[in-house]
């Protein structure tokens, strides 16, 4: 029986995944390749919320590369952040919007499951997707980050289901599809954006739109 659906957000629902824009180092005034190795170095912590608010995991993350930004420094760099998160959110297909309606029309119920820093979740609920989902977990807010099964839970709590009702989709990073099926869910890598999860062997679609064929309408 299956009637829901999880997806992954970036490289997922939308191209692209997130890094540190280059721009965010001199803005804290620490040199960005010691400011880009610093912010992938704790990203674990950056996912769960440990650093902080945006604000402050900046600045946890600049005193790491060897700086000391001031006040105005962190809030240049925090919006830096911001900006460029809501270019990337804006690319999200046509085709992933109506995939989305369509799954809904069909009686699918649809959660969010994303590993993401502090700013990422408020950028999100900016753009049109929110309007298409029933629950999310972002692993900032729920404070457990894919592969662990807490975020995944977080979600079908937020649906109202258990793991083996559910369909995970995304494009294998972070060892997800892995973490959901280890859960009893259905995984399903999505190539669309990127080939991540290269060891993956499970059922693959190259583009949103032909999960609609793949996985039918929910069971009951």
């Amino acid at each position: 029986m299956t009637r829901a659906v999880l997806f992954d957000l970036f490289n997922t629902l939308v191209p692209g995944s997130y890094g540190a824009p280059v721009a965010i180092g001199p803005a804290l005034g620490v040199d960005a390749v010691a400011f880009d190795r610093a912010f992938a170095a704790c990203w674990r912590r950056r996912f769960m919320g440990e650093l902080g608010d945006l604000a402050t995991t900046l600045r946890s993350v600049a005193h790491d590369a060897g700086g000391d930004p001031t006040d105005a420094q962190v809030a240049s760099a925090a919006s830096l952040r911001l900006a460029s998160t809501r270019e990337l959110l804006a690319a999200v297909p046509a085709t992933t919007l109506s995939t989305l309606g369509s799954l809904r029309a069909r009686g699918w119920l649809i959660g969010l499951v994303s590993n993401v820093t502090p700013g990422s979740a408020a950028v999100w609920r900016e753009t049109p997707m929110p309007a298409y989902f029933q629950a999310v977990a972002f692993s900032d807010e729920v404070g457990s980050a894919k592969p662990e099964p807490g975020i995944y839970l977080a979600a079908c709590r937020g649906l109202g289901v258990s793991p083996a009702e559910c369909v995970y989709v995304g494009d294998g990073a972070d060892s997800e599809l892995e973490g959901a099926a280890a859960l009893g869910m259905r995984a399903v890598r999505t190539v669309e954006h990127a080939a991540v999860d290269r060891g993956w062997t499970g059922p693959t679609i190259k583009a949103l739109p032909e999960l609609l064929n793949l996985i039918g309408a929910p069971s009951t």
